[in-house]
């Protein structure tokens, strides 16, 4: 049944704004002073093992961007915008409560245990909380599922970059501004807030050049000499190169000329991916993922001006239904809106962050809560914006492909109307774009300038998480090596190169196009929070032997919830996938799920004892 709502999109910001801040300062502030008892007097690993490279104390600010901007990427923005078919209710419910219950506990917890741990990963640690071979299934899940992201985000990028060309400028702006800097802070001492200040001032004037200055991947004009003689739109000098190299250039040219945009934009996004992760986090992790952050404090601070202008003035009316149970080609709610909404909520990937890179840099104990419960809320807020640009912005103007412009619910169903309609990364992005844009467009921003503004900030997003994904397979691959007969030869270089050439291999696994990482994609949201279940599992037997009482419920409990929705889900889709013959996915799905089963059994034979 189709329920609708009339409802004043600002009124659920109001609410669930208000509600995170409490929870904060009460639940958050509870669970990390009296469960898993914080101690600022503890030295952590980025201290004891500082060594420049991996392991640097970090100012709190910049360890908060850091690891922000690699949670988010587009998890909060892709979910909620697919979530919503659902109603908007069942999404702010499930993002609000999930997040302060689960979400942020899971992310907290993860980050303790690894501060506590030399750092290391969360599969890692669980052999000393429970025992090897429960470390061997989950270092196998961890791998996988890092293997997909990183596949997926070089085309998550390229998609956005082919969609939105003038990002394209702007996103590989930052990269010298984040390494200036880096090298502004700690190699000169300059004061952060003045180096920041700038930083961001010049990103935000490469956002305006691109918005100018858009750029295609298109090398066609440099494939034939007779087409280059026969083209007056080609630059002379273009005309030249060719003769000066030869017919081995052109050749070379003309087969790179014929890999699809996706295809090209997913290599040189690898190759970088491996550089970045190679060097040390202060050189270009730290300071792209802190300026990052700070264009989401901005564009947060400009999207909120817009709700409250436009809510005001009573054009932010949420269109969309408030529960839509049973939406034209939709998988049911249950459980599959858990696992279309996971960043923003709780997701399994945070777990990897946390006991990744984020405990690798934080200087004291006592900076956890900001950094792991804190995060995880302003995440949650930027998907509850998310559901009011779905749900209520795309509703004050909404342009079909035939040109018609609609307008409140019309808007909405015009792009929500079946499953099928909605589906599809582009769909989901552009119904974020087109309703942020609208927001912005009340505060007096031009529209077609608020679509770059969010095309930069997506695909930056994207690409601190390309960045980070790459950098914690590298420290997965050597965790699960060390210790072997291989351990002499997993250093940073080699160890990076598996990680970057088995993602290429699956990306490439379809063709040219760089598509590949999409054959395993229907599973990644079950097996993103069926990784998200067994670190909270983790957590629980983690707390069970040091607390008293029943503190380890803290944990326990959106345990036992997470894995009841995506044990349902994965099994739901293996189903789908026996039906459908994909043999492919339902060997992996079919492998993951019963992994975690052994895990969980594994682990209920320790949970009696403290």
């Amino acid at each position: 049944m189709d329920y609708t709502s009339v409802m004043n999109a600002l009124f659920i910001i109001a609410v669930t704004f208000t509600g995170y801040i409490v929870a904060y300062n009460t639940y958050g502030k509870w669970v990390a002073r009296k469960v898993f008892k914080i101690n600022p007097n503890r030295e952590t690993p980025a201290v004891t093992k500082n060594d420049g490279h991996d392991y640097v104390p970090t100012d709190k600010q910049v360890v908060f961007g850091h690891h922000f901007t690699s949670i988010a990427g587009t998890g909060p923005i892709v979910g909620p915008a697919i979530g919503v078919i659902w109603g908007w209710l069942p999404a702010v419910l499930w993002v609000f409560i999930g997040a302060i219950f689960m979400g942020a506990v899971h992310d907290l917890g993860a980050l303790i245990i690894s501060l506590r741990h030399q750092g290391k990963s969360i599969a890692d640690i669980t052999a000393k909380i429970i025992n090897k071979r429960v470390r061997r299934i989950f270092f196998l899940i961890i791998f996988l599922a890092l293997l997909i992201v990183i596949a997926i985000f070089g085309l998550v990028i390229a998609i956005i970059f082919s969609m939105f060309p003038e990002s394209v400028l702007p996103v590989w702006a930052e990269i010298p501004i984040a390494m200036a800097l880096g090298w502004a802070v700690y190699k000169r001492g300059a004061s952060l807030k003045t180096a920041t200040a700038l930083a961001v001032f010049a990103m935000y004037v490469t956002v305006a050049i691109g918005h100018y200055l858009p750029i295609t991947l298109d090398l066609s004009a440099f494939t034939s000499h007779s087409h280059i003689v026969q083209t007056t739109s080609v630059p002379p000098a273009a005309s030249v190169i060719p003769n000066l190299i030869g017919d081995p250039f052109r050749s070379l040219l003309s087969f790179i000329a014929n890999i699809p945009a996706t295809g090209l934009w997913t290599i040189i996004l690898l190759v970088y991916a491996f550089f970045a992760s190679t060097m040390p986090v202060t050189t270009l992790l730290q300071p792209r993922d802190y300026i990052n952050a700070w264009q989401l404090y901005i564009a947060l601070g400009v999207l909120m001006a817009g709700v409250l202008v436009s809510g005001f003035t009573g054009q932010l009316t949420v269109a969309a239904p408030m529960l839509n149970a049973h939406p034209a080609g939709a998988p049911p709610m249950w459980p599959f809106l858990f696992i279309t909404i996971s960043c923003g909520a709780v997701s399994g990937f945070h777990s990897l962050v946390c006991s990744g890179t984020t405990a690798k840099q934080l200087s004291n104990e006592a900076h956890a809560r900001f950094v792991g419960y804190g995060a995880m809320l302003i995440e949650s807020a930027l998907a509850v914006i998310v559901i009011v640009a779905v749900t209520a912005g795309i509703a004050i103007a909404y342009e079909t492909s035939a040109g018609t412009i609609l307008t409140g619910a019309s808007a909405w169903q015009a792009h929500y109307g079946s499953w099928a309609a909605s589906a599809g990364l582009g769909s989901k992005i552009s119904a974020v774009v087109v309703g942020t844009a609208n927001m912005m467009a009340s505060v007096g921003i031009p529209k077609s300038l608020g679509i770059v503004i969010m095309g930069v900030f997506i695909a930056s997003f994207a690409g601190t998480t390309l960045d980070t994904s790459t950098r914690i397979q590298r420290y997965i691959i050597t965790e699960l090596f060390d210790g072997t007969v291989f351990r002499a030869y997993i250093n940073r270089w080699s160890a990076t190169a598996i990680a970057v050439c088995t993602a290429a291999a699956l990306a490439f696994s379809s063709g040219a196009d760089g598509k590949g990482a999409l054959t395993l994609w229907p599973m990644f949201g079950a097996v993103n929070q069926l990784l998200g279940a067994l670190a909270l599992l983790v957590a629980t037997i983690y707390l069970r032997r040091r607390t008293a009482g029943l503190k380890y419920l803290v944990t326990g409990l959106p345990f036992l919830f997470m894995i009841v929705m995506t044990l349902w889900a994965a099994i739901a889709n293996q189903l789908q996938f026996i039906a459908a013959g994909q043999t492919v996915l339902v060997m992996i799905n079919g492998a993951i799920v019963l992994l975690a089963l052994l895990m969980i059994l594994e682990s209920s034979r320790l949970f009696g004892h403290r």
